[in-house]
């Protein structure tokens, strides 16, 4: 990689653990750390609330804002860690757009696992109900898309190492 900010979109099924890794990842590296849901407008939160899974016309400038940010994070100089569930590749076709190098982490986990997670958080909008449009619409990432797929099974620590040995995110 060249000398330009880095960005690491930890993407992934709601509950696949992306803002626990992306926060260990921040933390570890330095970095800045951001959540997509806080990208969101308020209708957006609405309709996955009430159970409503978002269209692509839903998605857009959501996924704008967010590579908008990034973006504004490289003119800056500044390395980001950013969660964005990025299901389809068509909205990490928008990401990777930002400004510096764009790598996507895609965690993840069998749907036990995942349903266990998403029964056992507190204070997150996104119902168990809309498990079944996340993993009907996931495109996993594909072999010539910048980045790694990773079982996020374990310990998060060990999981987050991994990612930046897998990355070579370390700095001298």
């Amino acid at each position: 990689m060249d000398n330009q900010s880095r960005h690491v979109v930890v993407m992934g099924i709601s509950g696949s653990g992306k803002t626990t890794i992306a926060t260990l990842l921040a933390e570890k590296l330095g970095w800045v750390f951001a959540e997509a849901d806080e990208f969101h407008p308020a209708a957006n939160i609405e309709k996955m609330t009430s159970g409503t899974p978002l269209t692509d016309e839903d998605r857009w400038p959501w996924l704008e804002t967010m590579r908008d940010w990034m973006s504004s994070r490289t003119a800056t100089g500044t390395d980001t860690v950013v969660t964005c569930s990025a299901l389809r590749r068509a909205y990490r076709d928008v990401l990777v757009q930002a400004g510096g190098d764009v790598l996507f982490v895609h965690l993840m986990g069998e749907e036990e696992l995942i349903l266990d997670r998403m029964s056992t958080r507190s204070g997150h909008f996104m119902p168990e109900s809309l498990l079944p449009s996340q993993l009907s619409t996931l495109e996993p990432l594909e072999d010539d898309e910048p980045g790694l797929r990773i079982d996020n099974t374990g310990e998060p620590d060990d999981v987050t190492d991994r990612i930046i040995d897998e990355l070579h995110l370390r700095t001298p």
